[in-house]
């Protein structure tokens, strides 16, 4: 049964073909502008991302719910500009999309992170939680990567990691000498 939640003007959620989950559907305008996003991405390859940052602007000026558009323009804002706040913004705005799906569809599980259509939304979940813990807000990162866990608990993105870490401070865990004093 392919449930589906929300009018296609809006990112929806529906079951899995292979059944083994759930997958976020995406509304026509960004699958119209897949040729687009290619064309963005061979420019970020080329070394022009400035050019990118113009043109993933232009693509989201009109069609806003383009994850993958979110993600590139945070991972551009980090790489070109180092720009953190910036980077948490476009994270934080393509992982909400997702996020508020999945919730109008009261959150089903599990949501496989390597599925393509459910990758930029994953990809933007960590990058959110990466620049919520650059920025010292410690507590934000941990409730976007346990959120993330829980969609995704086979954890083929070894989110499971970031939490020992982000919990820990990057201070060691666990002291392996300890391990063999009595």
């Amino acid at each position: 049964m392919a449930k589906r939640t929300s009018s296609s003007n809006s990112i929806s959620v529906r079951r899995a073909k292979s059944g083994n989950g759930w997958v976020l559907v995406h509304p026509s305008a960004v699958r119209d502008r897949a040729e687009d996003l290619e064309e963005v991405q061979s420019m970020i390859d080329a070394g022009e991302g400035d050019i990118a940052i113009d043109e993933l602007r232009w693509l989201l000026g009109s069609c806003s719910e383009m994850i993958a558009g979110h993600f590139l323009l945070g991972k551009l804002a980090v790489e070109v500009d180092n720009d953190i706040p910036l980077a948490r913004g476009h994270f934080g705005f393509g992982y909400m999309l997702g996020l508020k799906a999945l919730r109008r569809a009261k959150l089903p599980k599990p949501v496989p992170a390597l599925h393509p259509a459910n990758r930029a939304f994953f990809d933007s979940g960590r990058g959110l939680c990466w620049s919520l813990h650059q920025l010292g807000k410690k507590e934000m990162a941990l409730e976007v990567a346990e959120q993330l866990l829980a969609l995704d608990p086979d954890d083929p993105l070894g989110l499971a990691g970031w939490l020992d870490e982000i919990r820990s401070d990057g201070q060691t865990v666990i002291e392996i000498c300890s391990l063999w004093k009595k």
